[in-house]
């Protein structure tokens, strides 16, 4: 065991092979070699490397392969899953391009993209479709409101297809917060709608790439470009000026407050990153789910140590 944990130390492909594959574990998850290399933080590396690697690792018992699926525990009912996952992941994406081309419509949007497990190919039967937003400046919050209020009134507060979890604007594109998580959150990103928002804000989080330099660059050239109809038009018109202003402040008050009141038993620092909220940013994960994430990736590597 400790010649093996001598060699993983000395070869940073298989160290990160291992890591890909930890960090899907904390999902049941299992990966593809292609996957595994796209996910892999190694630079100086291969597909074929990384195929090698992998069938050293199985052949030691520290990496599972189910038919082309690659896990690190063994655990043969992660693959059906995975499958159905996948196969649900199909059927929900039409219905994700219709409601991104529909925030689309809204006043101040500019750039609507699916971010969350559809983003990666996934979901399961308690999925929402999570969808990133990017609005002009000053004009965040009153979008949200807007995009908020139409889903509580007309979609009855229905999730599944609407879950509209975090917004920044044109002036801020680049994640502030810049770890594993939000790294493998922002190179997956779907691009629905907006294609000079999106195009910006990959150029904007260059850094998400040095967590995966061999992941591809969602295209962006089939995306609709933003546009405005009539009444698009005439709403940022009738809402823009100081009278706009007065609104989006007011918006983010109202907000802002009913979060601290809704969620009294996060603390400070916790209310600040599960519920990120600036004039140029909003953020609404309650349940802290980077930081759960983050937390047992941790656990999940410190286990090299015990090769």
């Amino acid at each position: 065991m400790t010649s093996t944990s001598d060699n993983l130390t000395a070869c940073p492909t298989e160290r990160a092979v291992l890591y890909a594959l930890f960090y899907f574990e904390i999902f049941s998850y299992p990966l593809t070699s292609e996957e595994v290399y796209q996910y892999c933080s190694e630079p100086c590396t291969t597909i074929t490397e990384v195929e090698e690697k992998l069938q050293t690792l199985v052949a030691q018992g520290f990496v599972f392969q189910y038919g082309s699926f690659f896990q690190s525990l063994k655990d043969s009912s992660w693959i059906l899953n995975r499958l159905e996952c996948n196969k649900r992941a199909a059927g929900f994406l039409p219905h994700a391009h219709k409601r991104a081309q529909l925030i689309g419509k809204f006043p101040f949007v500019r750039g609507v993209y699916v971010s969350g497990s559809l983003s990666k190919n996934c979901m399961r039967a308690d999925s929402d479709i999570d969808f990133f937003v990017v609005t002009v400046p000053g004009r965040l919050w009153l979008s949200r409101t807007l995009l908020v209020l139409f889903k509580k009134i007309f979609l009855l507060n229905s999730h599944k297809y609407f879950c509209v979890n975090y917004f920044i604007d044109t002036d801020h594109l680049q994640i502030e917060e810049q770890n594993l998580f939000t790294a493998t959150e922002t190179v997956t990103l779907l691009p629905m709608y907006g294609r000079v928002s999106f195009e910006a804000f990959q150029e904007a989080n260059d850094w998400a790439w040095t967590f995966y330099p061999n992941f591809p660059r969602r295209e962006a050239s089939i995306v609709a470009p933003h546009s405005k109809g009539l009444l698009k038009a005439f709403l940022e018109k009738l809402l823009g000026g100081k009278w706009g202003d007065w609104l989006d402040e007011k918006c983010m008050r109202l907000t802002v407050g009913f979060w601290k009141r809704k969620f009294n038993h996060l603390d400070n620092r916790d209310f600040e990153v599960a519920l990120k909220s600036r004039r140029y940013v909003s953020k609404h994960h309650p349940l802290h789910f980077q930081e759960k994430v983050l937390e047992r990736f941790e656990a999940n590597t410190s286990r090299i140590a015990n090769f």
